[in-house]
């Protein structure tokens, strides 16, 4: 577990641009933890940057998915879930099981706690928190 504090936007942009270049792989869910504010959509905005997603990079909060293809070799697509307003049932008829067994599919979910039940066993948990402004605390815990 490794714990990490960014004090700017571009901070955080280059401590999601390193977790793509160290951690990321297809097949991967990636679960963003923590309140409003805490710092959630600015990461995966890192991310999906890093690797090259076109943008813009909006919050799904009212969409609840948002898919963005990618042209790399591990990954060819990334979703984009904010599970706020929803349950595992909700998720379950989105198509889930067929996202999550994409080898090519990189899974990042905002509020994974309110779907929890459904979650693969070896999902990455990133805790993320606000401390200030623009402070925020990332905290890898696989």
């Amino acid at each position: 577990m490794k714990s990490i504090i960014t004090n700017t936007l571009e901070e955080t942009s280059q401590l999601a641009n390193d977790f793509v270049k160290n951690d990321i792989s297809g097949g991967m869910v990636v679960c963003l933890e923590g309140d409003l504010g805490s710092g959630k959509t600015t990461f995966t905005q890192g991310i999906l940057k890093a690797l090259g997603a076109e943008g813009p990079y909006t919050s799904p909060t009212f969409v609840i998915m948002k898919e963005y293809d990618i042209d790399k070799q591990t990954i060819k697509k990334v979703y984009h879930i904010d599970a706020y307003r929803i349950g595992g049932d909700d998720m379950l008829s989105l198509g889930w099981n067929d996202i999550i067994s994409d080898e090519h599919a990189l899974v990042i979910i905002e509020w994974p706690e309110k779907i929890k039940d459904i979650l693969p066993q070896n999902s990455y948990m990133i805790s993320c928190e606000g401390i200030s402004e623009l402070e925020r605390k990332y905290i890898f815990k696989n």
